[in-house]
């Protein structure tokens, strides 16, 4: 593969990432707001509990986060072989 288009791949690839971690930070921010103005209605006295959009829109953060890491986002096999490495790597130096 030529360099110019490894590199376009490898910058899309992290404008998909940046834009994961740009909706990650935008839930919890405008979740995070949510939950302190809930927490403040329910101490002025209003104790009813539902739904709240953060379950909703978790949903969705849970699926642009499968779309752009894949389903073996935390321990898929790029996980396995790295760990491999690295216990390889510190089994030689004990040795």
């Amino acid at each position: 593969m030529e360099d110019q288009e490894l590199y376009k791949k490898a910058s899309k690839r992290v404008k998909e990432i940046k834009g994961f971690y740009a909706h990650l930070l935008i839930y919890i921010l405008v979740n995070g707001g949510f939950l302190l103005l809930k927490g403040l209605v329910w101490y002025i006295g209003d104790h009813q509990y539902g739904w709240t959009p953060a379950f909703f829109w978790g949903i969705g953060l849970a699926i642009h986060g499968i779309v752009v890491f894949g389903k073996n986002m935390f321990l898929g096999p790029e996980w396995e072989e790295r760990k491999t490495r690295e216990i390889m790597e510190k089994m030689k130096k004990d040795a």
